[in-house]
């Protein structure tokens, strides 16, 4: 039996870059070539990431069109905007031209509008300058600004036997069929076909006699999270985008929504880390300090919130000591616990996962947060009984974490419910936010029950 070759992922060495540059800089275009003549596009793009600017620019400048076009096309965006400045319009015009409309829009998007106007100026497909010019007119992060233009068509009125010709035809300009939608005259799409239908149908049959009607589609508004929600729940590999009127725009396929979901996530992670910009390691220490400033002041008024409520606590602090050594792991817990608990909650609103009565989802929290910190308490109580010999003690500080940790939970549950019913991302809710108020309201319950049980 014949073997199948094993697929090995492939990865950028210093070796590799090490010897590009020394290509590169010996003007050895053949080397340059025979080094790259068997990588993905993809994984050219991440080596052009790891080269400087000119390189880069030499690289894409050595290879064929369509080859560049698909490197442009997987390029981080700041990587891209440098490239292209160093391109010609002529240049940017033949790599637009070999790209699908969606790809070739994003391109043209990080140009100024004079350059754009120039380079759409030398293109010579009039079909797809006008396609790419109606998908720049629709926000990115929408299903408009997703969608790509070039899709299989036909119309219910067509027979099999032209239906099969005229696929042909279409199919040349699609890299991928991953559908084939039905629509009327008027353009509107009423139906999908299935290929299996469509084959062993007699040639003479109509396209209304055969196509199935049901088919999922979304509007050329919608946000692009909605539309990556759709196709994550029904596990579309692409779907139609319509107008008002039912006219069928174009197809999103499902390496678009692979990327929202992505920039979705590293969005979300960073809220959730406290940084309100989208941001990466690149950046200028200017921006990243303007992306991370926020939150940290935040959490210097937290710090100075719990020291003001500590100092309203000074008796207690000078009669018990060993209530102050246990204050980092109250405000530790309430932190915690917080995040845990609106974590759960981000994610499930992400998922459309979270159905049902708010009171329910608050009630079940405070029973989960109860056994959990009584669990947790019985540990603590018995740890600073043995080792004080002090039982008031140790009930206070083991009944302060029990209740610190139910108040917890209900903030950390509540709190990003209420902002997704405002309208605002809860993921904002499972950072700093979280542990932030949860260690103001932690230390306060903390010496409250503290100063309520030592009769203080």
């Amino acid at each position: 039996m014949e073997k199948t070759k094993e697929h090995i992922p492939f990865e950028i060495t210093e070796a590799l870059i090490d010897a590009l540059n020394g290509f590169i800089d010996a003007k050895d275009d053949e080397a340059v070539l025979e080094q790259l003549q068997d990588v993905h596009y993809a994984d050219i793009a991440e080596i052009l990431d790891d080269l400087n600017l000119d390189q880069a620019t030499y690289i894409i400048k050595l290879l064929d069109s369509e080859t560049t076009a698909d490197i442009l096309a997987e390029l981080e965006d700041d990587v891209r905007e440098k490239v292209l400045q160093n391109l010609s319009v002529k240049e940017i015009a033949e790599e637009v031209q070999e790209l699908d409309s969606d790809d070739a829009a994003d391109l043209l998007a990080d140009l100024s509008p004079e350059r754009k106007q120039k380079v759409i100026a030398q293109m010579d497909d009039k079909e797809l300058v006008a396609d790419i010019q109606e998908l720049l007119k629709y926000d990115e992060d929408t299903a408009g600004g997703l969608m790509a233009k070039e899709l299989v068509k036909v119309y219910e009125t067509w027979t099999v036997a032209g239906c099969l010709r005229k696929i042909r035809a279409q199919a040349k300009d699609v890299k991928r069929v991953h559908s084939i939608y039905v629509v009327t005259k008027d353009e509107k799409l009423i139906g999908r076909l299935s290929l299996k239908d469509l084959l062993i149908a007699n040639n003479e049959t109509k396209i209304k006699d055969i196509y199935i009607p049901k088919v999922d589609s979304v509007h050329v508004d919608e946000a692009a999270e909605e539309v990556a929600k759709l196709m994550a729940k029904y596990d579309l590999e692409a779907i139609p985008v319509i107008n008002d009127d039912k006219v069928l725009l174009g197809r999103i396929t499902i390496d678009d929504i692979v990327d929202v979901i992505i920039e979705e996530a590293e969005k979300d992670y960073q809220l959730a880390a406290g940084i309100t910009q989208d941001v990466d390691a690149e950046d200028s220490i200017l921006d990243l300090t303007r992306a991370r400033l926020p939150w940290l002041f935040l959490g210097l008024l937290g710090g100075v919130g719990a020291a003001i409520i500590m100092g309203g606590f000074e008796t207690i602090i000078d009669d018990f000591p060993l209530i102050l050594l246990f204050t980092p792991l109250i405000a530790a817990m309430a932190g915690n616990v917080g995040v845990q608990s609106s974590a759960i909650i981000v994610q499930g609103l992400a998922n459309d996962e979270v159905r049902g009565s708010v009171n329910n989802r608050l009630i079940k929290e405070m029973f989960l947060a109860a056994l959990n910190g009584i669990i947790l308490a019985l540990f603590l109580f018995v740890f600073v009984w043995i080792w004080k010999q002090d039982v008031r003690t140790a009930l206070a500080i083991s009944s302060s974490l029990v209740v610190v940790i139910i108040v917890a939970g209900i903030i950390g549950t509540f709190i990003p419910l209420f902002l997704h019913k405002k309208g605002i991302d809860p993921a904002i809710a499972t950072g700093p936010f979280i542990t932030t108020s949860n260690d103001i309201f932690g230390i306060l319950i903390y010496f409250s029950i503290a100063k309520l049980i030592l009769n203080i």
